[in-house]
C-alpha cells in the first residue's frame, strides 16, 4: 500500500510557476516510477511527466521545455516545477506511482493559469 499526497497548486497568471510536490508513504520499496499526469476540463487524463527508479526522464513532447520533474529519494518527494504556465495548462494535476502499471493515485490539486 502506497499514500501519495499532492501540494502546491494554486492560481497563477499566465507566464508564471508553480513547484507542485509529492509525497510518498507506505510501502515505496518496490515502486519502479513516478510520475505526474494532469486532467483539464472537459478532456481525458494526459501524462504530464514521468520519472524511473534509475533518475530517467519522460515528457509529453509539448511540456518539456516548460516542466521539470525531480525527486528528493530519501526523503520519498517528487517535485513538478512548471515554467511559463499557460492557460491550456489548467487542470486537476495527481501524483501517481506504480510497478508495471499506475497502481496508485494522489488526490489531486487544482492548478489554475489565469489572468
Amino acid at each position: 500500500q502506497v499514500q501519495l499526497v499532492e501540494s502546491g497548486g494554486g492560481l497563477v497568471q499566465p507566464g508564471g510557476s508553480l513547484r507542485l510536490s509529492c509525497a510518498a508513504s507506505g510501502s515505496i520499496a518496490g515502486i519502479n516510477v513516478m510520475g505526474w499526469h494532469r486532467q483539464a476540463p472537459g478532456k481525458q487524463r494526459e501524462l504530464v511527466a514521468a520519472i524511473q527508479k534509475d533518475g530517467s526522464t519522460q515528457y509529453a513532447a509539448a511540456l518539456k521545455d516548460r516542466f521539470t520533474i525531480s525527486r528528493i529519494n530519501a526523503g520519498n518527494m517528487m517535485y513538478l516545477q512548471m515554467n511559463n504556465l499557460k492557460p491550456q495548462d489548467t487542470a486537476v494535476y495527481y501524483c501517481s506511482a506504480g510497478t508495471l502499471n499506475w497502481d496508485y493515485w494522489g488526490q489531486g490539486t487544482q492548478v489554475s493559469v489565469s489572468s
